[in-house]
């Protein structure tokens, strides 16, 4: 059984209320980086992989794609990114990733945000997307950075006072599962090393065009002071590549 935390009720709440859920792409701290990475969306064909409330999807249909499916384990997920679209070339697909299963070539772009890691093989999911994409086709991708995940304990270490003193890192090289905790439940992801992300791509026959380590924009740092904290260690990791 995939795991599916946001189809539980005080999950889901709590996720819909974090910043990134209700200012949409403007309020994801590395959004300004994954967009520069995407290429050219008029007239493509896009399959985004944890849709989650149809974001990424909008924005392709907004920048003229010719069709866009999002796919996503989570009932509610969808019915929110549903209520939130009004667009007959945007189709909504309940369904883990794990499990997709489309053409030989039938994507020129295929996007993620933030959901590989929680899931248990990226070399299954890195083939299949080399499958579906067209020759030259993109793959754009977001996961928590190998570093964020490395422990169980994805946190600051805190002085007495509770000021942040510093994020370790161990157990790097140990891939595998972290049960951790992320807004009001314990949920499981899946550490890898930056190698195994890189090595998987390679191994299934990508051509790597960009990694990006992204910080948030001027404008976050301005506006949000704990968002300086982010400098200190990468929370997230971009990476782009080529059939």
């Amino acid at each position: 059984m995939k795991q599916n935390k946001y189809d539980d009720v005080n999950f889901f709440t709590s996720y819909k209320s974090m910043p990134r859920s209700v200012k949409g792409l403007e309020g994801a701290g590395e959004w300004h980086v994954l967009k520069e990475l995407l290429p050219e969306l008029e007239n493509k064909t896009v399959l985004d992989l944890g849709c989650g409330f149809g974001w990424h999807c909008r924005y392709a249909r907004e920048q003229q794609a010719r069709s866009v499916i999002g796919v996503d384990i989570s009932e509610r997920m969808l019915q929110q990114a549903r209520e939130m679209t009004n667009d007959s070339s945007i189709s909504y697909m309940k369904m883990p990733i794990e499990d997709i299963d489309f053409l030989d070539s039938q994507f020129d772009v295929v996007i993620s945000s933030l959901a590989f890691h929680y899931i248990s093989s990226f070399d299954t999911i890195c083939k299949k997307v080399y499958e579906y994409l067209k020759p030259e086709g993109s793959f754009v991708f977001s996961v928590e950075h190998p570093i964020f995940t490395s422990r169980n304990e994805q946190d600051w270490f805190y002085d007495e006072k509770g000021n942040r003193l510093h994020w370790a890192v161990d157990n790097y090289q140990m891939e595998g599962l972290r049960e951790t905790s992320f807004l009001t439940e314990n949920v499981i992801k899946y550490h890898r090393t930056l190698s195994t992300y890189t090595n998987d791509l390679i191994g299934a026959g990508f051509k790597i065009r960009n990694v990006k380590e992204p910080t948030p924009s001027e404008n976050m740092l301005k506006s949000i002071p704990e968002m300086k904290d982010e400098l200190r260690r990468p929370m997230f990791l971009i990476i782009s590549a080529e059939k």
